[in-house]
């Protein structure tokens, strides 16, 4: 089976996690794609082969024999897709980018005008969306990459590599991805996600990140008779939000700009809830942000009846650049991958988070590396061909002894 039949065939199935769900996984679906991989991986005759009530799947390769005292490397990548965009019924298709903008369907278009990207990609094979779900690349393109790899060196044994890990995760884009990974089980010696973006990318700084919340409590009294005693929730959310920075927010900044981010507003005129992100490379200007914030509600607070605002402020991840940096080799490793596969490595910050953040700090160092996917978490979604087939070949080449 090839790399495009993998993927075409792991993007046909739903495994879009679920924001607020109280089960693990999140989506009982994300099962139906891990059932799957783990037939796959019995059939490959890997060993230690077990899928977790928690939809934690894990294989292992074995070392070719007299390499058992290599380094054992893993490789992971995750099951589900975001759910801010419809990741039911893909039906995905195959276009070859002729220079010109590429209609989709349903009336889109990826338009050379707005997608600079393609510019670079005239005359390639891309799997492209029917314009009304996402592609799934993110991250079923990891999922096919690391099993036609795998798949790749049980065929050919002339390829020598030490004891190679895999592991399938259920809800990272919930940011709940490495919660319940063994890492101890798991038991590589250092491991790399196959979940970034466009081919070539090696990375191993992210965001630090949290979670917002803030509750504000208003008065609600009849409008014929509110004057100097209704409170409107509704106003003073409006109210604290134009205090944020309007430069500091996704639509203006990149690379290593932090920024505020609001994703929702809901509540009446007694009660508003605002859901929002906070997000920084740097440590001390991420501790920054998080203390204005309450620097905010407390004025506001002042202003108003005490417990007006109410902030509620959680961490989500941190920055993994400075548990991969004493290990570099890794990054080393995977640099010289790519370029013994005559593609080159671009060393790229992570303006998200991905489970390596997680697992870095929780014992696993885990940069990311690309996929070579592009426009992720949309109905734009599009990844070459072959870059699917390049990077089987990247992580053949980043395992072998």
């Amino acid at each position: 089976m090839t790399v495009l039949d993998r993927f075409l065939k792991y993007v046909a199935i739903h495994t879009s996690s679920v924001e607020d769900s109280d089960s693990v996984p999140s989506n009982a679906a994300e099962f139906n794609l891990a059932n799957l991989l783990k037939e796959e991986l019995l059939s490959l005759k890997l060993s230690n082969v077990y899928l977790s009530n928690k939809c934690y799947l894990y294989a292992t390769l074995p070392a070719s024999e007299g390499y058992e005292n290599e380094k054992t490397i893993g490789l992971i990548a995750h099951i589900d897709t975001c759910p801010d965009v419809s990741g039911a019924n893909v039906k995905p298709h195959i276009v070859r980018y002729s220079g010109e903008d590429i209609e989709i369907g349903n009336g889109k278009k990826l338009c050379k005008s707005e997608f600079e990207c393609l510019e670079n990609l005239k005359g390639e094979d891309l799997v492209v969306t029917d314009g009304t779900t996402l592609l799934g690349a993110d991250d079923k393109a990891g999922i096919a990459e690391i099993m036609s790899a795998v798949e790749y060196l049980t065929l050919h044994p002339e390829i020598k590599h030490g004891e190679i890990k895999i592991a399938f995760t259920p809800d990272e884009e919930i940011e709940q991805g490495a919660d319940y990974f063994d890492i101890k089980g798991f038991n590589a010696d250092f491991a790399y996600t196959v979940d970034g973006g466009q081919l070539g990318e090696i990375e191993y700084e992210n965001f630090n990140a949290a979670s917002v919340k803030v509750e504000i409590n208003g008065v609600n009294i009849h409008p014929g008779s509110a004057k100097n005693k209704m409170l409107n929730a509704v106003l003073l959310a409006n109210e604290f939000i134009n205090m944020l920075p309007p430069a500091e927010t996704p639509a203006h900044t990149e690379k290593y700009e932090g920024f505020y981010h609001i994703g929702s507003i809901s509540g009446n005129e007694s009660k508003c809830i605002i859901d929002m992100i906070v997000r920084d490379h740097d440590f001390n200007k991420f501790e920054m942000r998080k203390s204005f914030i309450k620097n905010i509600a407390d004025y506001l607070n002042s202003k108003y009846p005490p417990d007006t605002f109410i902030v509620g402020i959680s961490d989500s991840y941190y920055n993994m650049a400075e548990k991969v940096r004493p290990h570099f080799y890794i990054i080393d490793r995977a640099k010289a991958a790519f370029e013994k596969c005559n593609t080159e490595p671009k060393i790229v910050a992570i303006r998200g988070g991905t489970d390596g953040a997680k697992l870095s700090f929780a014992g696993l160092v885990c940069p990311n590396i690309s996929t070579g996917a592009y426009n992720m978490h949309s109905i734009y979604e599009f990844i070459p061909v072959s870059s699917l087939e390049k990077m089987t070949e990247v992580i053949v080449e980043i395992v072998k002894a």
